[in-house]
């Protein structure tokens, strides 16, 4: 079985919003995580979907998710203190419901610019290798600060990479690596970010374009732009 684990756990703060969390968020009337979830509703290689969410706003992700008709949606759980937190809640959630060997695709609620053939490549990726972790490369030079905030290092452009979304890995593996980081009080960016923590060979998948994560007001207004010449693209031809 694979099961797409989606955290919209979060509050927003970057985004300012006072009425509703960024994940809510509205474009032409429909929320951000909406868009996030269809892709892997309508997606034939993913059985299950569980979405951690903010604990407030569970009853109206329900009515939202039976407007739009879900089906494959088993779980929704509140979130924790954190994204990683959030993770570990529905890692757990998914304990007596799923094998050792299934997979987990683990993506942002608030990163509704992928495709189907990129969760394809990354199923796939992560059957022949245990995971598989999205990945963009950086178009700008990325720089290292020590402590006084001086550059101390400028790694070649070709080798870095941006971490993205979604990260997928056999649910052992990424459950055991989450339980371990829980019992050691240990904080982690995502779970890339775990996996490199603990020693874990990662392997990736090229991102599609425009995979953008949606925490800021400057954010939203380029995924609204994206989102509707897509659009276009797809309606005029142009």
């Amino acid at each position: 079985m694979t099961t797409a684990l989606i955290f919209a756990g979060g509050t927003g703060k970057r985004m300012n919003t006072r009425a509703r969390p960024k994940q809510f968020l509205e474009l032409h009337g429909k929320p951000v995580i909406i868009y996030t979830l269809e892709h892997f509703e309508v997606h034939p290689e993913i059985d299950n979907i569980v979405v951690v969410c903010l604990e407030s706003w569970i009853q109206r992700l329900k009515l939202m998710l039976k407007q739009y008709a879900f089906d494959k949606i088993s779980l929704i759980i509140p979130g924790g203190d954190g994204g990683d937190r959030s993770i570990y809640n529905g890692l757990r959630a998914l304990e007596d419901k799923v094998q050792p060997d299934d997979i987990v695709l683990i993506h942002d609620g608030v990163r509704p610019l992928i495709n189907s053939d990129l969760i394809s490549e990354v199923i796939a990726k992560t059957k022949e290798h245990g995971n598989a972790i999205t990945v963009e490369a950086v178009a700008e030079s990325v720089v290292r600060l020590n402590d006084n905030k001086q550059i101390v290092e400028v790694p070649p452009r070709n080798k870095m990479y941006v971490a993205k979304a979604p990260q997928s890995f056999k649910y052992s593996q990424i459950w055991s690596l989450y339980q371990r980081a829980h019992k050691e009080n240990l904080r982690c960016l995502d779970s890339a970010h775990l996996c490199s923590t603990y020693n874990i060979p990662m392997h990736t998948v090229q991102s599609t374009p425009n995979n953008m994560k949606i925490t800021s007001p400057t954010d939203y207004y380029i995924f609204r732009a994206l989102f509707e010449a897509m659009e276009n693209e797809q309606i005029l031809g142009i």
